[in-house]
């Protein structure tokens, strides 16, 4: 344990991507842009992206992000998953600084608020129903119910080469992520050419001492369960 400490943070992440690379070795990724037009159907979700400190940088970063996932089809059995679209955000200078939550604390680096990103995608994917093969939420709970873009329960981190978002299309036909912007706020639609029906989401909280328990209730099962220390 005490060796780790003395590895450079470059050669973690490094033995990291290379694990998750083996075990990605099973699934078959989404990566083709496709211009079919015939996606007749659609699931959508709609967030409030709020205005701060990096409010700019933020909304920034998410659309440049989102620009990577447009269109990008997504056969039936196929994976996707959230950085193997993105890709490494600290190459070049695709990304700026915004806010993000590390080891529950909050801090600034690139690529800040893309969260946001990843947890409409997520909460638009269990409307879909879809196979969640990877998902974390955020370690601490830093909103008041007045200052949340989503849900408790319904966000989705991503920390390159450590967290990914990860479904796959268990329907039997393709389905295709796009997005719009109207002024502060992001709409994520999933579109599909056949008809999906609705699921219906409920997420309950139970409080502890320190922690806030949330069960991520879909058709009236329980399906995930995320939990966020009190701070």
């Amino acid at each position: 344990m005490i060796i780790k400490h003395f590895i450079p943070s470059t050669i973690k992440l490094q033995i990291k991507l290379y694990l998750r690379h083996c075990v990605g070795l099973k699934y078959n990724f989404a990566s083709t842009k496709d211009g079919i037009n015939n996606f007749d159907f659609k699931i959508s979700s709609m967030q409030e992206i709020k205005k701060g400190k990096f409010f700019e940088n933020k909304t920034y970063n998410i659309y440049t992000a989102s620009q990577k996932i447009e269109n990008i089809v997504i056969y039936p059995t196929q994976v996707f998953s959230f950085w193997k679209i993105i890709g490494n955000p600290n190459n070049k200078n695709t990304f700026k600084i915004g806010r993000n939550i590390i080891n529950g604390k909050i801090s600034e680096e690139k690529a800040g608020g893309i969260c946001q990103l990843s947890s409409i995608i997520y909460i638009t994917a269990l409307k879909a129903n879809l196979k969640i093969i990877e998902r974390h939420n955020h370690s601490v709970d830093i909103y008041t119910e007045e200052e949340r873009f989503t849900a408790l329960g319904s966000d989705a981190t991503v920390v390159y080469g450590n967290k990914d978002l990860i479904f796959q299309n268990n329907l039997g036909f393709p389905i295709r992520l796009n997005f719009t912007y109207n002024s502060n706020y992001i709409t994520c639609v999933l579109e599909s050419k056949n008809q999906i029906t609705e699921a219906t989401l409920e997420f309950k909280r139970y409080y502890l001492k320190d922690t806030i328990l949330v069960d991520t209730i879909i058709n009236n099962e329980i399906k995930h369960q995320s939990s966020y220390k009190l701070i």
